[in-house]
């Protein structure tokens, strides 16, 4: 009996012991606040994904993963319990994330046909380009974000038709500087969003947006100082079609190209679409401006109402957010 109750206290003791030297090991883990992957081997990871899994979950404070020039052929996600990320890419010609599903590839439909998919909140990318080499095959996304206040700044998002998918309600993002092409609805989405000094280029006569703004939602895909081009053969091309019957698309001092039709925009498939949506203009420039020509269920507003259009007001949501 004796000997029973030493063998009961030896075990509580190792437990405890046990107990103790995790808790000291947890306390002296330390998560790296920079990361660096090289195709070479000369940083930490050859892989974009293998950094991203190696950032601490829920992150509080911002991790960059810095990625040298390279051909990164990768269906990257960023998780949602992957907070704080920053891709910094080296050259936003010379460093590529690159893949090519598309809608009606085994399973795959366009929710999944991503080659970067962003869940993880506070998210940015800098100087990267993020492709769907899929080709003209239908849907086929090349950077799909969730996420909320998230910043894409001097980047290239190539592909075809849905190039583009800012695609939750609750989502703030931000593209600056970006050059986004694609050919139908290539830029689709519910999420509040703003372009600034952005490059827009339609590769085929079609629809460059397609929002899907919710009711509540007060904006909806706002474009800034942009520039809308087009390949040489393509002449008509609508600034956009309401996927949904709340969508709000609005242009702002942007220029456009002689593709663009003198109607402006359309409707969706006949649907009613049009007659809840919200699609504005102020202040655009180029052949591809034909005020008096742009469909009557259109807006064109005013010197006070375009005031409006600001980041503070755009991107307040339920907790104010200042892109910076």
């Amino acid at each position: 009996m004796k000997l029973t109750n030493n063998s009961h206290r030896i075990t509580i003791l190792f437990t405890f012991s046990l107990f103790i030297n995790l808790i000291a090991i947890a306390q002296s883990q330390t998560f790296p606040s920079s990361i660096t992957v090289a195709k070479d081997g000369s940083g930490n990871f050859k892989t974009i994904q293998k950094a991203v899994n190696a950032v601490r979950d829920l992150s509080e404070v911002k991790v960059s993963i810095y990625i040298k020039n390279g051909f990164y052929r990768e269906k990257l996600v960023i998780p949602a319990h992957k907070s704080n990320i920053s891709l910094l890419g080296e050259d936003q010609f010379k460093t590529i994330i690159s893949y090519d599903d598309y809608s009606g590839k085994g399973a795959i439909n366009t929710y999944t046909s991503h080659s970067v998919l962003v869940q993880g909140n506070d998210f940015s990318a800098t100087n990267l380009t993020i492709e769907n080499t899929a080709g003209a095959v239908g849907q086929a996304v090349a950077l799909h974000i969730e996420a909320d206040r998230v910043i894409i700044k001097n980047c290239r998002i190539l592909g075809n038709q849905d190039t583009l998918f800012p695609s939750a309600a609750n989502s703030r993002q931000y593209y600056v500087n970006c050059y986004i092409e694609g050919t139908t609805d290539f830029i689709f989405g519910a999420a509040t969003v703003v372009f600034e000094h952005c490059h827009i280029h339609s590769k085929k006569n079609s629809f460059i947006t397609a929002a899907s703004t919710t009711e509540s939602q007060p904006y909806g895909f706002v474009f800034l100082n942009c520039k809308l081009t087009a390949d040489a053969d393509i002449q008509k091309v609508y600034l956009g079609r309401p996927w949904r019957s709340h969508a709000k698309t609005v242009f702002v001092n942007t220029e456009m190209g002689s593709h663009i039709l003198p109607a402006g925009w359309s409707v969706w498939n006949k649907n009613d679409n049009h007659k809840t949506a919200f699609y504005a203009e102020y202040g655009s420039t180029g052949l591809g401006f034909v005020k008096d020509s742009r469909v009557a269920w259109s807006k064109q507003l005013t010197k006070k109402e375009a005031k409006a259009y600001t980041f503070k007001n755009i991107f307040a949501g339920t907790t104010s957010w200042l892109p910076k």
